[in-house]
């Protein structure tokens, strides 16, 4: 019974990615900005895994099982590797999604393969030839985030050292750039490029939202702006929406200040799927 159930599982996994990959359907990638707690991981997943079946959109669970560019050493940062990533490895097998976290280092990537089933590679480290050529050695679907500070020509060539380990499933995902010090500005036009590369491409809503604040130490954010920039890039024809979600973004231990509260996200998915049919 028991493995019954887990091969329906993996095949429903599979055919999530497939659609991510080679079809022409909205996909979400979207959870939590970290692993703060069962609770927390286990509510969202549920949530978003229900109402995405129920919008027949294609849907990955992500969140970080560490964050590792924290602006301040004491910034809530995990709950522990292994401990993290066994949730994100229960989300799969509980709710039979895929599942995505980003890693840092050339050797968490066949730790993380192990729970997940998309790597992330976070927007300062795309070009890291070790960490790129790593992720593509898993097997596992590879996501590049542009830097903040690259344009989509750049996107080619940390595509190409994925590809060159064997490795085709690729995602591109644009996350803004920065614009002076402390804020960010999106090129709807890099989506367009990159999508030209022949790849999927993933528009990261929460994230370009973002408002670095070095002085203070704590990242703030314009989450009002999240739909109508998602609707742009749903217009301009991006294949999947990158969004942080969290049951009560005011008590997030990460990102609080930029991600959406999870009782909106039907409504927003709901307006985007809508916009897309009219296009």
């Amino acid at each position: 019974m028991f493995t019954f159930a887990k091969h329906i599982t993996m095949e429903k996994i599979a055919s999530t990615l497939h659609n991510i990959l080679y079809s022409d359907k909205l996909f979400l990638l979207a959870g939590p900005c970290v692993v703060e707690n069962e609770k927390v991981i286990l509510e969202t997943a549920e949530y978003l895994s229900r109402l995405t079946e129920k919008l027949g959109i294609p849907y990955v669970f992500k969140s970080s099982y560490r964050k590792a560019n924290r602006t301040k050493s004491s910034s809530f940062a995990g709950i522990g590797d292994e401990k993290a990533l066994k949730l994100l490895g229960r989300v799969r097998e509980e709710f039979g999604v895929p599942t995505v976290t980003d890693i840092h280092e050339s050797h968490e990537a066949s730790i993380a393969a192990d729970y997940v089933d998309i790597l992330q590679i976070p927007a300062f480290l795309f070009r890291q030839t070790n960490l790129l050529q790593a992720a593509g050695r898993t097997d596992c679907v590879v996501n590049i985030k542009k830097g903040q500070f690259a344009g989509a020509e750049a996107m080619q060539f940390a595509a190409n050292k994925v590809r060159e380990t064997g490795n085709d499933k690729v995602l591109l995902t644009e996350r803004g750039n920065m614009f002076g010090y402390a804020d960010m500005v999106v090129d709807y036009r890099n989506l367009v490029w990159m999508k030209e590369m022949g790849y999927p491409t993933v528009m990261d809503v929460t994230h370009s939202l973002q408002q670095p604040n070095n002085g203070s130490g704590v990242t703030g954010g314009l989450p009002q702006l999240i739909e109508p920039m998602a609707k742009a890039a749903v217009a301009v024809g991006v294949s999947g929406l990158f969004i942080e979600t969290h049951p009560d973004p005011s008590i997030a231990l990460s990102d609080g200040a930029n991600m959406l509260p999870l009782d909106k996200m039907e409504d927003l998915l709901s307006k985007l799927l809508r916009l897309q049919d009219s296009l």
